[in-house]
């Protein structure tokens, strides 16, 4: 399994395109504690929450970024805290998406997390029981249909972030 900056360097490395699916109603991140922590107490996020530099290093580069959140509404804390921050992502060039489950029924999506780079490395993310990122798992070539089609079915069942956002926030 990657984790740090192993994992971190295959968003140096792709080339073209990076999908995420996330699934989690809650992930442990310590570099986020205090970020939340402010924006529970409704203080200022800053700039970076404006237009996320993290995002617009990769899209300024001509790279696609874009995921799709599947989630069930009413939000947590962490939910209302992460959609707050994606207008700055979309603002740098990633597309979201959202599937929320207490809205609609997707059939055949995952449980867990991933990430597909250029459409040809997956990466199966593994967390605690808590949220914590415990590692990205490599899949084998012969996994890769199987994640596209996992992409495929949530980016076709997916509202458009802002359309969601306008409903729940």
């Amino acid at each position: 399994m990657l984790a740090g900056e192993e994992f971190g360097r295959l968003f140096e490395t792709f080339e073209r395109t990076a999908f995420r699916l996330e699934t989690l109603d809650e992930y442990d991140v310590e570099e986020e504690r205090e970020e939340i922590a402010r924006f529970l107490a409704g203080e200022d996020m800053g700039p970076d929450w404006a237009d996320n530099p993290w995002v617009r290093s990769m899209t300024d580069k001509g790279k696609h970024l874009s995921r799709v959140h599947v989630l069930r509404s009413p939000l947590t804390d962490y939910l209302r805290y992460e959609l707050s921050a994606y207008p700055g992502n979309i603002k740098a060039g990633e597309v979201i998406g959202i599937v929320d489950l207490s809205e609609q029924t997707v059939p055949g999506l995952p449980d867990h997390d991933f990430w597909l780079f250029d459409d040809r490395d997956v990466y199966r993310m593994h967390y605690t029981e808590a949220g914590r990122f415990a590692g990205a798992e490599p899949l084998p070539a012969d996994r890769l249909p199987e994640y596209r089609e996992y992409r495929d079915r949530a980016v076709a069942a997916a509202v458009p972030f802002a359309s969601y956002w306008e409903r729940h926030r």
